[in-house]
């Protein structure tokens, strides 16, 4: 278990992920990473920003605790369900909701709700796949919540001259967008924001206006656009509602010292209301392994067979 949680680290995944690239003879590329893989794509861009000619970051957080979901009931029902989910109908269910918004989900196609069809494909996929496994599961949340991005590596990621686009469903319950604004402030001047209408699975709801951002970032690059006409583009929002801006949307509200008071208690309860529910998740994942443990070692009884 240990050496599964501790090779469950982003940065030993971007060497893997180098490691192919040196595989394939590709001296460059334009790496494009989704949710924990746009985590990893991060690591490798301060790794060896040689290597890239692009990036492109999906549903991303700066991990730790950004990895936490939005709190509301909704969560936590998702959460709890999540964690009862024996059968793959079980988990097909917590993974649609998840994964996309309710609009879509709800979306008539031919004769029946697009939920009702993503429901059948997602059973059969886990069906044939299996379920995820714990010692999985376990490493999964290790790696994002160990992944950090620290200050020098975005320095080198901004220093190396190669354009970034952050691409962000703003309904996304998993990986919240303001996680993704701020990422996206952090790397100015090299970094644009494209803030879309749909959830985790952004490509999949709205898979035109996520390949067109790429697409404007692969051209971009090839005509050697320069950051600063990269990040100043005017702000656009387009017909089916992606909203394009270099300059993630920030909300200043002047307070006096009662209001800063209030803003500090504020943000104080959040961090100790999220530390309070990983803690729990550790607790329920540990009770989880325990049992599984006891279960594998449980002595069978064999019954005595009388010789005749």
């Amino acid at each position: 278990m240990n050496d599964l949680l501790f090779s469950g680290r982003t940065a030993i995944m971007a060497r893997d992920a180098l490691a192919l690239m040196d595989h394939l003879g590709w001296k460059k590329a334009h790496v494009f990473g989704h949710s924990m893989g746009a985590m990893i794509s991060c690591k490798l861009a301060a790794m060896a920003p040689h290597r890239l000619s692009s990036l492109a970051l999906l549903n991303v957080t700066g991990g730790g605790m950004e990895c936490f979901p939005k709190v509301d009931a909704q969560m936590l029902s998702l959460a709890f369900r999540f964690l009862r989910a024996r059968t793959p109908e079980q988990r097909a269910l917590v993974d649609l909701e998840t994964h996309y918004t309710k609009e879509y989900l709800d979306e008539e196609v031919e004769s029946c709700t697009r939920r009702a069809i993503l429901y059948k494909e997602y059973v059969k996929g886990i069906s044939s796949s299996g379920m995820q496994s714990n010692c999985g599961f376990e490493g999964q949340i290790n790696a994002c919540w160990t992944h950090k991005v620290t200050t020098k590596e975005l320095d080198t990621i901004r220093a190396a001259g190669f354009l970034v686009s952050v691409i962000h469903g703003r309904h996304d319950i998993i990986a919240q967008v303001c996680h993704a604004r701020r990422l996206a402030q952090r790397l100015l001047p090299v970094a644009r924001m494209v803030d879309l209408h749909g959830a985790h699975l952004v490509s999949h709801e709205r898979p035109q206006e996520v390949n067109n951002a790429l697409m404007d970032l692969i051209k971009a690059t090839k005509s050697a656009t320069a950051p600063h006409e990269w990040s100043s583009q005017p702000e656009n929002t387009s017909e089916t509602g992606a909203l394009i801006s270099a300059r993630p949307v920030t909300l200043a509200i002047r307070t006096g010292e009662a209001g800063n008071a209030a803003v500090a208690a504020y943000n104080l309860l959040a961090k100790l209301q999220l530390s309070f529910l990983y803690v729990i998740g550790l607790i329920v994942m540990a009770f989880e392994h325990m049992r599984n443990i006891v279960r594998v070692t449980k002595p069978v009884r064999v019954a005595a067979i009388e010789s005749s």
